[in-house]
């Protein structure tokens, strides 16, 4: 899968392809954390807590801005369970427990570059997010398919929240502001000092009203939801999509970064841009099992 990708992104024109390969640093030092903090995870951390690792793991491999500071959900939180506010998203003092499933998620700048991540997992055996990371599959490869046919963003939406009902799973990206299931993220200018706004960067909060200003002139939103302003083709560039499964107080997801072009290559037109990730890694052993 990895060669796969390396072979499209030679494909692509030069800049292009150098572009693709910043963002799939930052994406991959983004697994990396997650990775790095859940092997640290024990009984009694918070979710603050777990979210100051993040942060703390991050700066010190150079990155001083962000799309979004880091969140960690615990427990009945992975569903987002009776969330009604954005503050609510924020990490609470939740403690994590033995059997306890958890997410991380993280969207840090680094070297120019924007990524946005989602990483799901437990503290010990959980069989129940494992079956939710098992049947996500099946949603990343409908997502590509339908981006490929040029379906509507809101059509797609609709399709992703069929399946999830046919699997028995209630939507939990619906949660998020605006039911959002991607955004669209771009390169960040650097700065010595970059501020943040109610957990987002200011610099990248700036890009995406730059882009949904432009956007509504043109007919098409970098937020890809359920409503009218979604009903639209996928946009060229690079979208942060993160399919959220929720049962019974527990949730999983995924969250990567989606390639789409102009081409009429239907390979070249929209691509993951990377195969080499933990939950892909995941499903490839599960097959080969």
């Amino acid at each position: 899968m990895a060669g796969d990708t390396k072979q499209r992104t030679a494909r692509l024109s030069g800049r292009l392809s150098a572009e693709l390969s910043g963002f799939r640093e930052v994406q991959r030092l983004s697994y990396e954390c997650a990775e790095a903090v859940a092997a640290q995870l024990r009984p009694g951390v918070t979710e603050r807590e777990a979210a100051r690792m993040q942060r703390e793991w991050l700066r010190e491999r150079g990155v001083r801005d962000w799309f979004h500071l880091p969140f960690a959900w615990f427990g009945d939180r992975t569903a987002f369970a009776n969330f009604r506010i954005p503050l609510q998203f924020f990490p609470t003092n939740r403690k994590l427990e033995p059997g306890m499933p958890f997410i991380l998620d993280m969207a840090p700048v680094y070297k120019g570059y924007a990524a946005d991540i989602g990483y799901s997992g437990g503290l010990g055996l959980n069989p129940v997010q494992d079956r939710l990371m098992s049947d996500l599959q099946a949603h990343r490869e409908l997502i590509l398919e339908q981006v490929r046919e040029r379906r509507s963003l809101r059509e797609i939406y609709e399709n992703v929240e069929r399946l999830m009902t046919r699997q028995g799973y209630a939507n939990r990206h619906r949660a998020y502001p605006f039911g959002v299931i991607a955004h669209k993220i771009d390169r960040v200018k650097e700065r010595r000092w970059s501020p943040t706004a109610f957990g987002f960067g200011t610099q990248s909060l700036k890009g995406l009203v730059s882009d949904a200003l432009h956007g509504h002139r043109e007919g098409w939103s970098p937020l890809w939801s359920p409503y009218h302003f979604s009903d639209h083709p996928p946009q060229p560039g690079l979208w942060a999509v993160e399919p959220h499964l929720g049962f019974r107080g527990t949730g999983a997801k995924f969250e990567e970064i989606l390639v789409v072009t102009d081409s009429r290559d239907p390979e070249e037109s929209a691509f993951w841009l990377d195969d080499d990730l933990p939950h892909v890694r995941r499903w490839a052993e599960e097959k080969a099992a």
